[in-house]
């Protein structure tokens, strides 16, 4: 058990947290979510000890071991992977290397021998001797292969760090686990396997994530922080969704009814208040009018864009004709001989592990690379809008964002440009605001604000959801969802893949492509996809970088 009491944090006169009392219990799974800037990150530092709140504390049962997933992704870099996987339980880590560096001398002491007595019965005790199968067999579920084992942590890409810390945190079956956006870089084959993990992890733990398909998979109970409250809902991230909506709604009809009462005392004391025989009663109204209280309906914190792609014209039946497409990078054939045929009503997701595969095809079709072989043509009825996964050119400019929204919008009016950039919460003073200063999470919107204003029947976005809050996620979704154009797209987002597409393409490792007109649920459970799924390997591009 770990608990927040009276927890208060303050960041100058701002207070990000006040009287947080909450208790998290074990065998429970929390979703911890809230808009951007709510403290999720911020909370579970207090929780883990990193950062001391203003006031209040934070107890845990004594005895009982928490562990965190790390974010620095350098710090391991002179370590072997497994010695990494292992430190995630401290004590038995250093109770190795002190038998180590015992059983390493030369002189051996009959001190020495007692003391490699004890700490062989300790080690024993916490099942030292499973601990380099079971930080393999961490490792292997989430695509670490055994090769790559003994190699130094700064020899593994990006995306594999991610996984080894990853598997840091999840080992020797903490009694408290906090996760702070576990999924990030992530393969979908290795989150499918975290979610199984957690399905059947029997103590607390305390996760961060944007991704709600794996909230309702995993979460038992949902933590919201809304204005430095945070509300405990039984269920998973759907039933949190429904049971706060269906509150406002309650909490808004019993204040309606509130409200007709006063008026209907209001009524009967201003016609009856002079008259003698009605006194009596106009009086015991005014007490009855005196104890109603409406209940305070504070609109959440949560913000979300509007997001509204209109195509300026009807696309036709010819839309994209692929043949033959093969590119080789860096010695590697990413792209194998693909050809498609785009219908003008697909939505086509590009999902599996090729990373660099999906950004070459993506990056090709809009013409900037050329194929080694194989043509493509668009439909003289298409045009075609692209999310990059690397904006950095986009944005290494000294405009503000109006003036570079400007720059694409094909009606030169300030006014039409930020009736596009307030619907993506950019309001006021916010146009003004240099792009090159833009976070992570700005910069997505600017290139969302730029495909709407566009007017594109084609879509082609690579990765969009990075970088986006759980709202903004949701936005863009629906958004798609009832674009009347045509859209190529890859996302690690479950439940955007499988609400948007009716058509499922991956790229294998060899370059090959496998095509399916289907959902993206029915397309993993295929046998075929089964057969043919893979997860990422020690050469495949650093998603990092």
């Amino acid at each position: 058990m770990i608990q927040a009491v009276n927890v208060t944090l303050r960041l100058g006169k701002k207070a990000l947290f006040e009287d947080v009392n909450i208790k998290f219990t074990e065998g429970n799974c929390y979703g911890l979510i809230g808009a951007n800037g709510a403290g999720k990150s911020t909370f579970l530092k207090i929780l883990s000890g990193q950062l001391e709140p203003t006031n209040g504390e934070v107890v845990i049962t004594p005895g009982q071991r928490l562990s965190v997933l790390e974010q620095d992704h350098f710090k391991y870099d002179e370590f072997p992977v497994l010695d990494t996987v292992i430190m995630g339980n401290a004590r038995l880590y250093e109770i190795m290397k002190e038998k180590e560096a015992i059983y390493a001398k030369e002189d051996f002491s009959d001190e020495d021998g007692i003391r490699a007595s004890e700490l062989e019965a300790e080690f024993a005790e916490m099942d030292g001797w499973e601990a380099e199968s079971d930080a393999a067999s961490l490792l292997n579920g989430l695509g670490i292969e055994t090769e790559y084992h003994y190699s130094l942590m700064k020899d593994l890409n990006g995306s594999q760090k991610v996984k080894v810390l990853l598997a840091k945190a999840l080992f020797g079956n903490p009694d408290i686990l906090l996760l702070d956006e576990p999924t990030n870089h992530l393969d979908l084959d290795a989150i499918a396997w975290l979610e199984d993990f957690l399905i059947d992890f029997e103590n607390t733990v305390i996760v961060v994530s944007h991704d709600r398909y794996f909230l309702n998979k995993v979460c038992t109970q949902i933590a919201d922080i809304d204005y430095g409250k945070i509300q405990l809902y039984a269920g998973n991230y759907d039933f949190w969704y429904e049971s706060s909506q269906l509150l406002i709604k309650q909490m808004k009809e019993a204040n309606k009814k509130k409200e007709e009462k006063i008026k209907e005392l209001q009524e009967f004391i201003s016609r009856f208040s002079a008259n003698a025989s009605k006194s009596k009663q106009a009086t015991s109204r005014k007490r009855a009018l005196e104890k109603i209280q409406l209940d305070e309906i504070r609109p959440s914190s949560r913000k979300y864009p509007y997001i509204d792609f209109r195509p300026d014209r009807e696309i036709g039946n010819e839309v994209l004709t692929v043949e033959g497409i093969s590119k080789t990078i860096n010695g590697e054939k990413v792209l194998n001989n693909i050809s498609f045929i785009m219908g003008h009503n697909d939505k086509i997701a590009f999902v599996g592990g090729n990373e660099l595969a999906k950004t070459t095809l993506f990056q090709i079709l809009m013409g900037e690379l050329e194929p080694d072989e194989g043509t493509y043509k668009w439909g003289v009825t298409t045009s075609q809008a692209y999310f990059p996964k690397d904006s950095t050119k986009e944005f290494d400019n000294d405009l503000t964002i109006a003036d570079w929204l400007m720059g694409y919008s094909p009606v030169k009016d300030i006014t039409y440009v930020r009736g596009f950039l307030g619907r993506m919460l950019f309001a006021g003073e916010d146009g003004v605001k240099k792009v090159r200063v833009l976070s992570g999470g700005e910069k997505v919107r600017c290139l969302l604000s730029k495909m709407m204003i566009s007017g594109a029947n084609c879509l082609v976005l690579d990765e969009p959801t990075n970088h986006l809050d759980m709202e903004s996620i949701t936005a863009l979704n629906n958004g798609l969802i009832k674009f009347p154009g045509v859209a190529l797209f890859s996302c690690r987002d479950h439940q955007f893949v499988q609400t948007t597409a009716n058509r499922i393409m991956e790229i294998l490792p060899d370059g090959t492509l496998i095509d399916k007109i289907t959902t993206y649920d029915e397309y993993l459970a295929s046998d075929a996809m089964a057969r043919k799924r893979t997860i990422y390997t020690a050469n495949k591009e650093d998603d990092e970088n």
